[in-house]
């Protein structure tokens, strides 16, 4: 069933330690197909929440009519351990669809998903006929599946009719103008500053000139020095109306960038990593009490500095091996473990599960490294983009999902592990900062586990040792 269009007049949201956007108006027709983007902490997911009447804005309001229905999936699911996130999303999906929406709203839906699931997802959105509002970060999604995109940056968001590659497309062209432009101004104040040049020459040949002429009692030639200085002045003028223009377009510039753009700088410290074998499993079942193995013939070896992929179907089994490697005790296992001390291992699971959601950014790195002091500890959380007062004072329950990835990032970068296990870490990750974690984790000196759907990730991080479950038994792949 169709609805009366959603009115939005005004929207504001901010934080105490920032500003998202402010005075977003614009209005939502039926059968739109909205692809919102940002910058990980931008307030795309606090939008589709306000949007969806779980989250007051800070000023502004929402129209929304009777006639409107709306499906909501959110981008952080509630795991078990017995269902993978491609499962729990594929369930919160079903159930939200089985109301009959014509507003679908979903946050980062691919995060989870395997290929096969990816491919169902795509399938299902294209034959969506109602309202469609998604964030992601999927290239494939972006050029397929939506028709207008809002980008929430610089405290605003910009709407664009047309897909991704339209947009990416009229910002370059947009970004060459001005950097054309740039070029222009650069040669006239170069030769204004050549015209000034030559007018100083003449003044000081005429200043010369005219005190002679004072002397010799020649006084027409001091209105020639007035002229001279007029020319000067007029010279001045020029250049700064030139500074002034040069100062708009850079200001321009300065904003004018592509989707996901960040510049952050990582850095993990070294240490001492111990024997050449870290880990070893021979033999190896995992599974939870009362039920069958879920993982079975487990022979699996890793080296200092190796970085291995597990990977799987939805459910296959990935989370429960990593578990029984971190030492969790509710995961029985058996067989021959050999696995670093827990202390040893670095764990980022895709819902940042090991921070208090209660300590601050800045408490959070100084319980890794008491022995650090404040100006270690800002300089550190530097390099991870945390430098504002308000962002390293913001607890880490008010943190976005890049941002709670960052934060993870920067304590194991304090205290370095032997052993990094990552758990589908480019789920929240905006393209940018996906690139300079890749950088990171090239030059991280210890061994890494990495479960990732991401193939453009696990190809970038050159990784060569592959593992795969199918059907509860681990098999490496050649």
């Amino acid at each position: 069933m169709q609805h009366k269009s959603i009115q939005i007049n005004r929207l504001c949201l901010s934080f105490p330690h920032k500003t998202c956007f402010e005075y977003f108006s614009t209005e939502i027709y039926y059968g739109a197909r909205i692809g919102i983007l940002g910058t990980n902490g931008s307030g795309k997911s606090t939008l589709l929440k306000i949007i969806q009447g779980m989250v007051e804005p800070t000023s502004g309001n929402i129209i929304i009519h009777d006639d409107v229905s709306m499906g909501y999936v959110p981008q952080a699911i509630e795991i078990s351990d017995l269902l993978s996130g491609g499962e729990h999303f594929n369930k919160a999906l079903t159930e939200a669809l089985s109301l009959h929406p014509n507003v679908l709203l979903l946050d980062e839906p691919t995060n989870h998903l395997d290929s096969q699931n990816r491919q169902g997802l795509m399938r299902t959105l294209k034959k969506y006929s109602g309202t469609l509002m998604i964030i992601s970060h999927d290239m494939e999604i972006l050029r397929n599946c939506i028709d207008t995109l809002w980008h929430v940056h610089d405290e605003k968001i910009s709407v664009f009719s047309g897909c991704y590659d339209d947009y990416t497309r009229e910002l370059k062209v947009h970004h060459r103008t001005i950097q054309d432009a740039l070029t222009i101004l650069d040669r006239q104040k170069k030769d204004v500053h050549q015209a000034l040049m030559r007018e100083q020459s003449r003044s000081a040949k005429s200043r010369s000139k005219g005190e002679k002429s004072i002397k010799q009692r020649k006084w027409p030639t001091v209105v020639s020095m007035a002229k001279a200085s007029r020319g000067q002045e007029t010279s001045g003028h020029k250049k700064a109306e030139i500074d002034h223009k040069k100062q708009v377009l850079v200001d321009q510039l300065s904003i004018l960038r592509l989707p996901e753009i960040l510049n952050p700088t990582f850095s993990l410290s070294s240490r001492e990593l111990g024997t050449k074998i870290v880990l070893s499993i021979q033999e190896g079942f995992v599974g939870y009490e009362g039920f069958p193995p879920i993982v079975d013939g487990i022979y699996l070896t890793l080296h200092c500095g190796e970085k291995l992929v597990l990977q799987g179907r939805n459910g296959s089994g990935k989370s429960t091996l990593l578990k029984a490697i971190l030492g969790q005790s509710h995961i029985i296992k058996s067989g021959t473990w050999l696995v670093p001390d827990p202390q040893s291992i670095g764990y980022l699971d895709q819902h940042y599960g090991t921070l208090n959601p209660h300590h601050s950014v800045l408490e959070t790195i100084s319980y890794q490294r008491p022995d650090w002091d404040h100006k270690t500890l800002r300089r550190h959380l530097n390099d991870f983009l945390f430098r504002k007062n308000e962002e390293v004072n913001a607890r880490a329950n008010q943190l976005s999902g890049g941002e709670k990835a960052r934060l993870s990032l920067a304590c194991i970068a304090a205290k370095t592990p032997h052993l990094l296990i990552l758990d589908e870490v480019t789920n929240n990750l905006d393209l940018e900062t996906k690139g300079h974690v890749t950088n990171v984790l090239k030059d991280y000196p210890g061994s890494i586990i990495v479960v990732s759907h991401d193939e453009g990730f696990l190809q970038d991080l050159g990784i060569e040792s592959f593992y795969q479950i199918v059907n509860g038994l681990l098999m490496q792949k050649w």
